[in-house]
């Protein structure tokens, strides 16, 4: 399979003969691929453990879309209970453990992706909250990031689904630099930050830090158009079930980086 931006998609595990080692896929999987393309069709499976059975879309969709909801619903119950830096540098942290811990075990654990999902609820939720009572002129404003990433992903969905832009690995090799070089300037940014006021300006809120935001969330897009090919190339290897679960975590990855640059964004164009 294609090298991934997203380093929670690296090196999945393949079927020889994608479904072939299975059997072929049920009748009522023959449309699962309407998402990504990813489908079957032929005579019934044998019989298999659940998590055994080969990927399909359905499993990514439902296991991404479970961890989103979980996300929201937590964060909105962390900005409405208030946590402040507490629930920030604690949802970071804990996040950042278990991602570590999933990217390196390549660990289909529910548990620990369901964890991830919590903890970065927690984290954006109480900077979502923090943002929004610190001044009226932030009101909405976590709502209206909400729509900006759904809004995102359905048109990096629709591109992808389209073929206007095909994923190839210059485009990937691309997109890897790109974001490699994004976070070297926010590290750089920070440290900078600490002997020089406002760093580099990437953050300051001028026309620099809106530039870099829009950057950063093109990015952003790009890296979750390449999120969709290895999913379906994830389905057309015949991946284990089981494995829905690390996609989902891969996908909330990206997720979670689009969010934090449109709020950045929203919150420029609020003062």
């Amino acid at each position: 399979m294609r090298t991934s931006s997203n380093p929670a998609f690296r090196n999945l595990p393949t079927s020889p003969g994608g479904y072939a080692r299975f059997g072929a896929a049920p009748a009522g999987m023959a449309g699962a691929g309407g998402m990504f393309g990813g489908g079957t069709g032929g005579s019934p499976m044998p019989t298999a453990g659940a998590q055994d059975r080969p990927l399909t879309v359905d499993d990514v969709v439902q296991k991404t879309a479970l961890n989103a909801v979980l996300a929201i619903a937590v964060g909105i119950a962390s900005a409405v209970v208030g946590l402040g830096f507490i629930g920030i540098i604690g949802g970071l942290v804990v996040g950042l453990v278990l991602a570590l811990i999933i990217i390196f075990k390549q660990s289909t654990n529910k548990a620990l992706v369901l964890g991830y999902s919590i903890a970065e609820g927690v984290a954006l939720g109480s900077l979502t909250g923090l943002l929004e009572s610190a001044s009226s002129q932030y009101a909405g404003i976590g709502f209206q990031a909400i729509l900006g990433v759904l809004g995102v992903f359905i048109g990096m969905l629709v591109v992808y689904k389209t073929g206007a832009i095909r994923v190839t690995p210059r485009l990937t090799k691309m997109v890897i630099g790109a974001a490699i070089g994004v976070l070297i300037l926010m590290v750089a940014n920070l440290l900078i930050s600490f002997f020089v006021d406002g760093g580099l300006g990437l953050r300051s809120g001028g026309p620099l830090a809106i530039i870099f935001s829009l950057v950063c969330i093109g990015i952003g897009a790009f890296m979750l158009l390449l999120d969709f090919d290895q999913a379906d190339q994830a389905v057309k290897a015949g991946v284990p079930a089981r494995f829905a679960w690390y996609l989902a975590f891969g996908f909330m990855t990206t997720l979670v980086w689009l969010y934090i640059e449109i709020l950045q964004l929203l919150s420029y164009f609020r003062q």
